[in-house]
C-alpha cells in the first residue's frame, strides 16, 4: 500500500514539473495574440470556417462518387405460394385427363448477387466533379480570409487596449503631479507666500485628475474584454500587455505597388476568383446535362431452391442515356445557373475595385497619421517646457499658481494629443496591412 502511493505521489511529482501552473496575468505581445486567435481552438470565427473546408472536401468527395465504380451485394431466400390463375396461367389437358394444378407451393427461391455499374461517359458530372475541387481551393482561401479579418481584429483590439494602457498611466502621472503642486500651493501659503484660492485650485484640479482616471480604468477594463472576446478566450484571464503605443517607422509604398500587392495577396479577393471558377464550372456541368452518358452495368450471382441446387447466373451490358426532354428542368437550372455565374463576376469586379479603393484610403490615413504624431510630439515637448517654466516662475515669486495651473491643463490635453496620434498612427498601419492583405505578416 505504501509502495503504490509513493509511486502515485512521485507520478504526480513529475507530471507538476513537467507542467507547471501558470501563477499571475498572462503576458501578452501582439504577435502571441494573434497567434492565439488564428489557432485551430482559437476564434470561433476560424473554427467555423474550418469546418466550411471541411465541408467543401466531403463535397468534393461526393462528387468524385459519380466517376467511380458503384458496388453492391445482396442475398435473399423466399418461401413462397402462387396462385398461377391470377396471373393467367392455367394449364390442363383434358384428352390425356391431366390437369395441372393453379395453385403451387410453398416453395424457397435463393439469390446470392454482387452488381455493379461504372460511368464511362458522363462530362456533366466531370465538370460537377472539377466545379467541387475549385469549391475546396474557395474553402482554403476563406479560411485565409477569416485569419486575416480575425488577425485584423485582434489587432485593432489589442491596440484599443494598449491605449487604454496608457490613457491609465497618464491620468495617473498627472494626478501625481496634481498632489505635488497641492502640496506645493500648501507649502506656500504656510511660508506666508501663498494664498488659499491657489490651494482651491490644486484640490480642483487633483478632483479633476481623479475622475479622469476612473473613467480611464474603466476603459481598459472594458478594451480588455474586447480582445479577450475577440481571442476567444475566457473573459475572466488576466493580461499583462507587453507591447506599447510606439511610432514604428513604415517602408515607402507607392499607389500601384499597393494596389498590385493587395490584387495578388488579399484572401478574400482569390476565394471570390475561385467562387467565379466554380460557378462558370456548374454552368458548364449543367449545360452538359443534354449530352449522352454511356455506363456500363453487370452483376454475378447464384440463384435456385438452395445452396445445393443453385446455378450461377450473371448479367452484362451497357447503356446510353439521351436526353430528350424533361419539362423544361435543365433549361431552367441552366438559365440559373448561368444568372449565378454572371452574377459572381460582377462581384469579382466590385471587389477589385473596393480593394483599390481600401488601398487608397488607407494610404491617406497613413499619411495623415505621421503628421499627427510629428506634430503631437512636438507640441507634448512645449507644453512639457511651458509647465518647467511656470513652476520656476512660481518658486521664484515671478508668477501666480494660477499660470501652473493653465501650463498643467495644456500639458494633459498635449498628453492626450500624443496618445490619439500614436493610436491612430499605428491604426492606420493595421488597416494599410489589411488592405494589402499582409496583416499576419504585419504583426511577425
Amino acid at each position: 500500500m505504501r509502495t503504490a502511493l509513493a509511486l502515485m505521489l512521485s507520478t504526480a511529482a513529475a507530471w507538476a514539473a513537467e507542467k507547471p501552473a501558470i501563477n499571475g496575468p498572462l503576458e501578452l505581445s501582439l504577435k502571441r495574440a494573434v497567434a492565439i486567435a488564428i489557432a485551430p481552438e482559437g476564434s470561433a470565427k476560424v473554427q467555423l470556417s474550418t469546418e466550411a473546408e471541411k465541408q467543401a472536401e466531403s463535397r468534393s468527395a461526393e462528387a468524385r462518387a459519380a466517376l467511380l465504380p458503384d458496388l453492391s451485394a445482396a442475398f435473399s431466400e423466399q418461401n413462397m405460394t402462387r396462385n398461377l390463375a391470377a396471373v393467367g396461367i392455367q394449364l390442363q389437358l383434358p384428352v390425356l385427363g391431366i390437369q395441372f394444378p393453379t395453385f403451387v407451393g410453398p416453395f424457397s427461391v435463393m439469390d446470392a448477387r454482387i452488381s455493379g455499374t461504372q460511368s464511362v461517359f458522363d462530362f456533366s458530372s466531370i465538370r460537377r466533379y472539377q466545379a467541387a475541387k475549385v469549391g475546396i481551393t474557395a474553402a482554403k482561401a476563406d479560411l485565409n480570409g477569416t485569419e486575416e479579418q480575425v488577425a485584423s481584429q485582434v489587432a485593432r483590439a489589442y491596440l484599443a487596449a494598449v491605449k487604454a494602457d496608457a490613457d491609465v498611466e497618464t491620468a495617473k502621472a498627472n494626478m501625481a503631479l496634481s498632489e505635488a503642486l497641492q502640496k506645493q500651493a500648501e507649502n506656500l501659503k504656510a511660508a506666508g507666500t501663498g494664498t488659499g484660492i491657489e490651494i482651491t485650485r490644486a484640490r480642483v484640479q487633483l478632483a479633476n485628475d481623479r475622475q479622469r482616471l476612473l473613467v480611464a480604468e474603466n476603459a481598459q477594463r472594458a478594451a480588455r474584454l474586447q480582445l479577450l472576446r475577440a481571442m476567444g478566450m475566457r473573459l475572466d484571464t488576466d493580461l499583462l500587455l507587453t507591447d506599447k503605443l510606439a511610432y514604428t517607422p513604415v517602408d515607402a509604398v507607392t499607389l500601384e505597388a499597393a494596389r498590385a500587392q493587395a490584387i495578388q495577396e488579399r484572401p478574400d479577393y482569390k476565394a471570390q476568383q475561385e467562387r467565379e471558377s466554380n460557378a462558370r464550372l456548374s454552368y458548364s456541368a449543367t449545360k452538359m446535362e443534354r449530352l449522352p452518358s454511356v455506363s456500363a452495368f453487370g452483376d454475378y450471382g447464384a440463384s435456385g431452391t438452395g445452396f445445393d441446387s443453385s446455378l450461377p447466373t450473371r448479367t452484362v451490358g451497357v447503356s446510353v442515356r439521351i436526353p430528350i426532354f424533361d419539362g423544361g428542368r435543365r433549361d431552367a437550372r441552366r438559365a440559373e445557373s448561368a444568372s449565378q455565374y454572371r452574377a459572381e463576376k460582377v462581384k469579382t469586379g466590385d471587389l477589385k475595385e473596393q480593394i483599390e479603393l481600401d488601398v487608397r484610403l488607407a494610404l491617406d490615413s497613413l499619411r495623415s497619421a505621421e503628421d499627427e504624431v510629428s506634430v503631437a510630439k512636438e507640441g507634448l515637448e512645449l507644453a512639457q517646457n511651458e509647465l518647467t517654466q511656470a513652476r520656476r516662475r512660481n518658486d521664484a515669486g515671478v508668477a501666480i499658481a494660477l499660470e501652473i495651473t493653465d501650463a498643467q491643463t495644456r500639458l494633459e490635453r498635449a498628453q492626450d494629443n500624443q496618445t490619439a496620434a500614436l493610436y491612430n498612427y499605428n491604426l492606420a498601419r493595421i488597416d494599410l496591412a489589411q488592405a494589402m492583405g499582409a496583416v499576419r505578416r504585419m504583426v511577425q
